[in-house]
C-alpha cells in the first residue's frame, strides 16, 4: 500500500479510505458459508418488501420501523450500544427530550457504512439529505437513496440537474422529522473524520445540531471504496453478529454566543501539536469565524464520539484515491 501513501493524513498517517480488510475464513468457513446461504433470501425477501411495498402503505411511523428493524435482524445487527453525553446509564428516559434528536432538529451523522441510513431511519424516521463540499445548501434524498450512496463514487459538486434546497426550509417543511446530515459528504473506513461541508451553516439559528457517531464490530462492514456491493453483503451475511456502537453529542447550535463555542483556528501554521491539514475544514474567506467554530466543534464531536482523529484530506482527495485505486486493480 506504498502508492497510496499520499492518501495518508500527514499529522496522523490515518488512511481513512483505504478499505478494511476482512478476517480469514479458517475454520469458520462452514459456518460463514452456512449463515449466507440461510440468511440472504431472507434478507432479499424483507429488503424488497419494505421498498417496493411497506413504504408506502400507510401503517405508520411504528410500522416503517419495525420493517426496518427486521432488515436489521437478518443478519444480526442486535447489541445496540448507546450513550448520550450528560446522560448516566440508566437514566435516560428523565432526559430524552433535551439529550436525544427531535422532531425538528438536526443530526449530523458520521459515514461509514449503508447500515448508517438504515439504523437512523429506524430510530428517528429522518428526512435524509445529501451534502457537497462547497455549498450550503443540500440534495433532499430518499432513505434508498442515502444507502446507495455509501457504495457511489465521491463527488465534489452535484450532477447536472440535481435540485439543491436550503435546510432551513426542509425544517420548516417537515417539523415533525429530524433532518439527517452526512456532512463529511462520503464515506471513510471509520478510521478518521473528514473536513466537514457547509451544509451545517445552512441550519436555522434556533435548530439544535446533534453530532451522532455510528461505529461497527467487526468494523469490516464500511464501504470506503465506491461499488463494493457483493464484499459487503457478504462481510454482512456471514458474520455471526455485529454490534453498533451509537454516540450522540451534546446539541449545539448555530448563533451560541462565544462563550458556548471553541474558538476557530484561526491560523494555517503546522505546529507541533497540529498539522497543517489538521487545519483545513473547508472553511474559506467566506465564512465567518462563528461559523467556523461551529463547524469546529461539529467536527470534534464526530472525532471524539468515535475515538479517531480530524485528518486534512476530504472529497477531491478521494476522488483522486479512487481513481488511482481503479487503476491499480485493473493492471492486476
Amino acid at each position: 500500500m506504498e502508492k497510496f501513501s499520499q492518501f495518508r493524513d500527514r499529522g496522523s498517517g490515518i488512511a481513512p479510505f483505504l478499505p478494511i480488510p476482512s478476517e480469514p475464513l479458517g475454520l469458520q468457513a462452514p459456518l460463514r458459508v452456512f449463515l449466507f446461504c440461510f440468511r440472504l433470501p431472507l434478507f432479499i425477501f424483507v429488503t424488497v418488501a419494505y421498498f417496493v411495498i411497506l413504504q408506502w402503505l400507510p401503517i405508520g411511523s411504528l410500522g416503517k420501523k419495525a420493517a426496518l428493524w427486521c432488515i436489521l435482524g437478518v443478519p444480526s445487527i442486535w447489541w445496540i450500544d448507546l450513550q448520550v453525553d450528560g446522560v448516566r446509564k440508566g437514566s435516560l428516559s428523565k432526559h430524552q427530550q433535551a439529550r436525544l434528536p427531535q422532531p425538528g432538529s438536526v443530526i449530523a451523522s458520521s459515514f461509514t457504512s449503508p447500515i448508517d441510513a438504515v439504523y437512523l431511519a429506524a430510530i428517528f424516521d429522518p428526512i435524509f439529505t445529501a451534502s457537497y463540499p462547497n455549498t450550503k445548501q443540500v440534495e433532499h434524498i430518499s432513505l434508498l437513496q442515502a444507502i446507495l450512496r455509501a457504495f457511489a463514487p465521491p463527488s465534489i459538486s452535484p450532477a447536472p440537474g440535481t435540485t439543491l434546497v436550503d435546510v432551513s426550509s426542509l425544517v420548516s417543511k417537515y417539523p415533525n422529522r429530524p433532518i439527517v446530515i452526512f456532512p463529511e459528504c462520503t464515506t471513510t473506513n471509520s478510521r478518521g473524520i473528514l473536513p466537514l461541508s457547509q451544509s451545517l451553516l445552512g441550519v436555522p439559528s434556533k435548530t439544535k445540531i446533534f453530532p451522532v457517531s455510528l461505529r461497527y464490530t467487526p468494523v469490516d462492514v464500511v464501504t470506503p471504496l465506491p461499488g463494493s456491493y457483493v464484499s459487503f453483503i457478504w462481510t454482512l451475511l456471514s458474520k455471526p453478529t455485529h454490534c453498533i456502537r451509537v454516540r450522540i453529542a451534546e446539541a449545539v447550535q448555530r448563533g451560541a454566543s462565544a462563550i458556548d463555542l471553541p474558538p476557530a483556528r484561526s491560523t494555517r501554521k503546522s505546529t507541533f501539536e497540529t498539522n497543517y491539514l489538521d487545519t483545513l475544514d473547508q472553511v474559506d474567506g467566506e465564512v465567518s469565524l462563528e461559523d467556523g467554530a461551529l463547524l469546529d466543534q461539529v467536527s470534534e464531536a464526530l472525532a471524539r464520539l468515535g475515538r479517531v482523529k480530524r485528518v486534512g484530506l476530504g472529497v477531491k482527495e478521494k476522488v483522486d484515491f479512487v481513481r488511482m485505486w481503479s487503476k491499480t486493480r485493473k493492471s492486476w
